[in-house]
């Protein structure tokens, strides 16, 4: 690293691959130049950014063109090309999720040496609505919370989406599909606010709506160690889709739509008062504010950033790898529950889900891609 610049590799040039270098040409992304590519197939993009090609990406991390890398391949090669970075003592900025399970991502992290920078592109937890609620959570605002649910219909994807690539929505590629692709995403977001639960309950359908062999559709019932309880439902096949994420507490709710949010704040604590009030129709009075930020913010460039600034300036990371592992592990509690039709307990036994999730990836093949011409606005993917 010189001049306070880290010299950064991208593996993996496809449609995320190339928001991150838009960032950072813009000057979105500071301190940062990219000095390599990886890509099957060269492409004048290394010419244009002056950086150099590399079809193998053992080949670029061996290489010293590169401090750090950003991987952004299909999720069937993260744990390998990240191990082999980690194992090598260069940064690793992974794109979501960090594997195909939790269990990977508990072996990508003891691979790290102490000193290597591994964070995962948990962007939306930059999101200021997200972040606000996890303000008035965190104050305790809202009391202990009783109650959660978050309806995320609104990750609509038509067939052309799955034809176009050989690996979406396969067990072999992606190890599953809305949970694990989508709503990742959700899933961080749910625990980062409202906490593990403690019992996850769920039923997938798979290939619903798409001629796919993983779930486009999820109803989860979650139990908390404090007896509160949580409704989880995803689903890439409605549209119009729904983004409803509510938080009941005992002292008042908030209520986000994708849009808005809005805050209900009681006079009185909801359990004192149902204890003590003598109106047998009674009810707080509440106290209802809208609270939506105006703000806009590059997510992607704000983790970005923190990640170059924990390089070069010891910055503590916004999003380390660990932080990855929780929103997997209710994806795979997920799916682990809806094959074996039965309650699912966390922690979750990592060992136990991937033995079952290795069988259904020896038993599925990725997919002969579509000669399609597809249409593609990255501005349309984010919720």
């Amino acid at each position: 690293m010189q001049n306070n610049m880290i010299k950064l590799g991208v593996i993996g040039l496809g449609n995320i691959a190339q928001q991150h270098i838009q960032n950072i040409q813009s000057g979105e992304v500071t301190h940062c130049k990219i000095t390599a590519l990886c890509s099957r197939n060269k492409s004048d993009l290394a010419d244009k950014l002056g950086a150099q090609h590399f079809s193998c990406y053992q080949a670029l991390i061996d290489s010293t063109e590169v401090d750090a890398v950003l991987i952004a391949t299909p999720t069937m090669s993260h744990f390998e090309i990240a191990q082999y970075a980690l194992q090598k003592g260069v940064h690793v900025m992974l794109e979501k999720p960090i594997g195909l399970s939790s269990y990977e991502g508990e072996k990508l992290i003891a691979s790290a040496k102490p000193q290597t920078r591994f964070a995962v592109m948990l962007n939306q937890r930059t999101d200021p609505a997200y972040r606000k609620i996890k303000h008035i959570i965190d104050a305790g605002r809202l009391g202990e919370i009783t109650r959660t649910h978050w309806t995320m219909t609104n990750w609509f994807r038509p067939e052309v989406y799955f034809q176009v690539s050989d690996w979406r929505a396969t067990w072999k590629g992606e190890g599953g599909g809305a949970l694990l692709n989508q709503c990742i995403h959700n899933l961080d977001i749910f625990q980062w606010v409202c906490g593990l639960p403690k019992q996850i309950t769920a039923f997938c359908e798979f290939g619903k709506y798409h001629n796919i062999e993983v779930e486009d559709e999820v109803s989860a019932y979650f139990k908390y160690a404090n007896n509160a309880t949580g409704i989880f439902v995803a689903s890439t096949g409605e549209a119009p889709g729904v983004n409803r994420f509510d938080i009941i507490g005992d002292k008042g709710s908030l209520h986000f739509d994708g849009g808005q949010l809005i805050q209900k704040i009681n006079s009185h604590s909801t359990r004192e008062y149902c204890q003590s009030t003598h109106d047998m129709f009674g009810m707080p009075e509440v106290t209802v504010t809208d609270i939506t930020p105006n703000e806009q913010v590059n997510q992607h460039a704000i983790i970005m950033n923190n990640f170059v600034q924990s390089i070069l300036f010891d910055e503590a990371l916004m999003t380390p790898a660990t932080e990855g592992l929780a929103s997997l592990d209710i994806a795979n509690a997920m799916l682990l529950s809806s094959w074996q039709h039965q309650a699912v307990e966390l922690p979750l036994d990592r060992t136990r889900y991937q033995a079952e999730l290795h069988k259904k990836v020896g038993a599925s093949t990725l997919r002969q891609k579509a000669d399609i011409e597809a249409n593609i606005d990255m501005a349309k993917s984010y919720r």
